[in-house]
């Protein structure tokens, strides 16, 4: 896999001497039984890179692993990013946004392929199950195949998006946690949260501990798609967001830990 950069996130003994709010490990135990997690491409590559990262895929792997031990049942709607955007084309005359879009969902079967075999590897069960119809490489997503495989503790690995263009991984994760009846989405980013201001472009820009799904799509905060944000507030399903770049984070979050934002009403 392409990518030579090691160690994209921030080892928790760094993390610890090197920052002053450090988060503790996670305290307690899981306050969901069941979640979706949405999962970017960006977090498979290399920092700043595209294609896939074998020491990425072993820290997410890692994340996947803590949260099976908390006997969590878990879907991961995973991201194309890291090989492309349908909307990075959309200006290319020479291809249509329909096809553009197309090779994004692929993009995301690939990732998930590769996140299946290093869970796998680990003696995980998992399962990936993809809205694009592809024969023998995935089987199908079916509401009941899905919670059947949650219910018997196989992480689920959703790929292929929605399977129709136009709509984005964000919107899939909202859907797909609606779908399975999921507790809580938890969407994993580069940044601690949601913020008034983009953190990366204003050092003071001020992060939401809790905000209302009517706050966020008023001041349209970006960080997720208003369609996404619209359809959990329409099935009361909280959503999480947190920055994935320090180890156990994720744990963290499922814990009910003060980490990130938190949507809800």
């Amino acid at each position: 896999m392409p990518g030579k950069p090691k160690n994209k996130r921030v080892p928790e003994e760094q993390v610890e001497m090197d920052t002053v709010d450090a988060t503790p490990p996670a305290k307690g135990k899981a306050i969901y039984k069941r979640v979706l997690v949405k999962l970017s491409g960006e977090c498979l590559c290399s920092p700043g890179g595209s294609g896939s990262d074998a020491e990425a895929f072993r820290e997410v792997a890692d994340e996947i692993e803590a949260v099976v031990e908390q006997k969590v049942q878990m879907a991961v709607v995973v991201g194309g990013g890291n090989f492309i955007r349908g909307r990075d084309l959309a200006d290319d005359p020479n291809i249509q946004r329909t096809t553009a879009d197309t090779m994004g969902m692929l993009g995301t079967v690939i990732n998930a392929l590769a996140l299946r075999d290093t869970l796998a590897g680990r003696g995980i069960e998992v399962r990936v199950m993809g809205a694009v119809q592809m024969g023998p490489i995935c089987e199908p997503f079916v509401r009941a195949k899905a919670i059947d495989h949650l219910n018997k503790g196989r992480v689920v690995l959703l790929a292929g998006g929605t399977g129709s263009p136009f709509f984005t991984t964000d919107t899939c994760a909202s859907l797909r946690a609606c779908e399975i009846d999921a507790e809580a989405l938890l969407k994993a980013t580069k940044v601690d949260g949601v913020f008034d201001s983009d953190p990366m472009v204003n050092p003071a820009a001020k992060r939401y501990a809790k905000l209302s799904y009517e706050q966020f799509i008023a001041e349209n905060l970006g960080v997720m798609d208003l369609t996404a944000v619209s359809m959990c507030l329409e099935s009361s399903i909280p959503i999480g967001v947190f920055s994935f770049e320090h180890p156990g984070n994720l744990s963290k979050v499922i814990c009910g830990d003060d980490i990130g934002t938190v949507i809800q009403d």
